[in-house]
């Protein structure tokens, strides 16, 4: 049985000096890939350097919605309180990604922010994901999406654009959408707090089966309030959707590898 974390965050500071420990955990619950996500240059260089250091990393490369148009808000003084941004214009981070991509597995995580995010910037954000949407398409890459508040818009410009080869992390909107987005072809990542959320609950039980994936947004999204999330709790993730299918843990997990390759085109 091989499990997987498409969605991690291990250059996050609450796992500074920890890390070699998180993936051992990680190993011994069975996990064989974990898909480190990038938020800015600054962070996309760490993953890198990470996934150079462990086999069991697979890096993705990324610019959180947020930091995409970081110098304008910051400029407009509106404020973020996230303690490991880096203010860069978005032109310079989607050419390195662009020169740096062909070590990725994925471009993520990207998307569209309109709860942190001023309305007076979304035409702005939506230009940077455009960007590095085509990023994606031209190097022939998967894409992993982040987007709050925003779902619909986001899933109009990757129809629109064509984009096949998609990954919805920790998608919290409507389940109808979540379905229109599953029948296209997308495929949607269920956290490790799945058992205490309905929407990701109902995700796995109503959305086909074949488009379903592993991730924990790790460190946050914990199966428990206010603990640290690790990329070894995906397999409570599988467990659960074990239970709500009615089969083997075996045959859930095998599911979610079958869907991992046919979207990374690679073996977990």
């Amino acid at each position: 049985m091989r499990l997987f974390d498409v969605h991690a965050h291990l250059t996050s500071p609450k796992f500074q000096g920890e890390v070699p420990a998180v993936l051992e955990r990680a190993k011994e619950a069975g996990v064989t890939k974990i898909i480190s996500n990038g938020l800015n240059r600054k962070d996309n260089e760490k993953v890198l350097a990470l996934a150079r250091e462990s086999s069991l990393v697979r890096p993705a490369l990324g610019l959180y919605p947020v930091d995409a148009v970081l110098p304008e808000m910051t400029e407009a003084g509106v404020d973020y309180p996230r303690e490991d941004t880096q203010i860069e214009p978005a032109e310079a981070v989607v050419a390195w990604i662009a020169e740096n991509a062909s070590d990725a597995i994925a471009i993520g995580e990207i998307g569209l922010d309109h709860h942190w995010v001023p309305e007076q910037f979304w035409a702005r954000q939506e230009q940077v994901f455009r960007s590095l949407v085509q990023v994606a398409l031209e190097l022939d890459k998967p894409i992993i999406i982040h987007t709050r508040k925003a779902e619909a818009r986001c899933f109009e410009i990757l129809v629109e654009l064509g984009v096949k080869r998609v990954n919805w992390h920790c998608y919290s909107s409507r389940l109808k959408l979540a379905r229109q987005i599953a029948d296209y072809g997308h495929f949607l990542s269920i956290p490790s707090n799945v058992r205490r959320s309905e929407t990701f609950t109902g995700m796995l039980r109503t959305l086909p089966r074949s488009q379903l994936l592993l991730e924990t947004d790790c460190p946050y999204l914990a199966p428990v309030p206010g603990e640290r999330s690790e990329p070894m709790h995906v397999r409570g993730t599988a467990t659960f959707a074990s239970e709500l299918w009615g089969v083997p843990l075996e045959e859930a997990a095998r599911t979610f590898e079958e869907n991992f390759e046919r979207l990374f085109r690679e073996a977990p």
